[in-house]
């Protein structure tokens, strides 16, 4: 039997052009999800709104999807723009009191780090993503949230969610995740992980396009989160433009403020049902594997690695500039970034090994 990247690779035209070593930025379209945004907008150039019915079938496919994925209901599953908006959604949106307390980590990206210092009357707890679990459980007792990355973006160091999860049961504390790092690349359940909310982007791991991300909000919770914004689609009889009534749709749809990124979730679509076909059982051991490789062959070249777990492997050359490193690696076009002084690696199930091992050539 083949490997999967000899399976897939026809998917994937970047691989004439480049070694695309950076799913931890932005992915690579798919030729099957271009294909299906380019049909979406000739569609829409030839037929306007014609079809309207089937756009509406895309996004109950996208929410069927996303909650298959995850272990949730479709019910569960809101359309945002990009993680910072579904993290936001939940920040801003919660009843939050004076006294109340959020932990907090300090290895986070932006999206899930400014925000909790703008959440009026609430203190936060600063914790670091590798404190042990009886230093995460001691700092939730008497908490009111905790947010957390399932993968950091810069080690790609891979959280217990299902240990974490369990510490904010037991202790009533709201757990939410950013995803985006491990979505698509990681299995992930929401119910094992007893995680109230989780936002990702998918234009990462999962193969999408930018600005078209879910979030996830536990069925109990939705009453606990009120939009942010509004507009008329938050609303339960939103096909009535003639209705006042602004009660609340019942499902997670209450945090949609108007219309939707189409072309967008088209795309997503078409990835999430690649996934789908391929499943993880065979991309999240394909993606370690590659990580291994890279991992194993910069520590032999006298690297330091970060500690990893996921599919992001970050090393630096000691006494070698870094961003020299990256740049001479895009002159081979190889994709890889530069982060913070390291060099953040990425690859995704349909790299070839014989690729990474020409990226280990580039490196001094």
């Amino acid at each position: 039997m083949s490997s999967i990247w000899q399976r897939v690779r026809h998917q994937f035209p970047v691989t004439e052009n480049l070694i695309y070593l950076n799913h931890a930025a932005v992915t690579p379209l798919p030729k099957f999800t271009a294909d299906a945004m380019a049909a979406l907008a000739a569609d829409a150039c030839q037929w306007g709104s014609f079809h309207y019915d089937e756009w509406l079938q895309a996004y109950e496919d996208v929410r069927v999807s996303a909650a298959k994925l995850i272990g949730a209901h479709r019910d569960e599953i809101a359309f945002v723009k990009n993680t910072s908006e579904g993290i936001a959604t939940v920040a801003l949106g919660l009843d939050w009191r004076p006294g109340d307390r959020i932990v907090a980590f300090r290895e986070e990206f932006p999206a899930n780090y400014y925000i909790w210092d703008r959440v009026p009357g609430a203190q936060v707890t600063w914790l670091s993503v590798h404190d042990p679990l009886d230093a995460i459980d001691a700092a939730c007792e008497g908490a009111r949230l905790l947010a957390i990355s399932y993968v950091n973006y810069l080690s790609g160091f891979t959280v217990d969610l299902n240990a974490i999860g369990e510490i904010c049961r037991r202790r009533g504390v709201f757990f939410l995740v950013d995803a985006i790092q491990g979505l698509g690349a990681l299995p992930l359940h929401v119910d094992a992980a007893h995680i109230d909310a989780l936002a990702a982007d998918g234009h990462k791991w999962l193969l999408g396009p930018e600005g078209c991300g879910i979030l996830y909000v536990r069925r109990d919770r939705l009453d606990s989160i009120a939009p942010v914004e509004f507009g008329w689609t938050n609303v339960r009889h939103y096909a009535d433009y003639a209705s006042r009534d602004t009660t609340l749709r019942s499902d997670a749809g209450r945090y949609e403020p108007g219309t939707l990124n189409t072309i967008g979730l088209y795309g997503l679509r078409a990835s999430l049902d690649f996934i789908k076909q391929i499943g993880l059982d065979e991309i999240t051991p394909a993606v370690r594997a590659l990580a291994a490789r890279i991992e194993s062959g910069v520590r032999a070249k006298g690297c330091e690695v970060l500690p990893t777990g996921s599919g992001i492997v970050t090393f630096r050359k000691p006494g070698a500039d870094s961003r020299l490193i990256v740049s001479a690696l895009r002159n081979e076009r190889i994709l890889t970034a530069p982060r913070q002084g390291w060099i953040r690696t990425s690859p995704h199930f349909y790299i070839a090994p014989d690729e990474i091992d020409r990226m280990l050539d580039v490196i001094p």
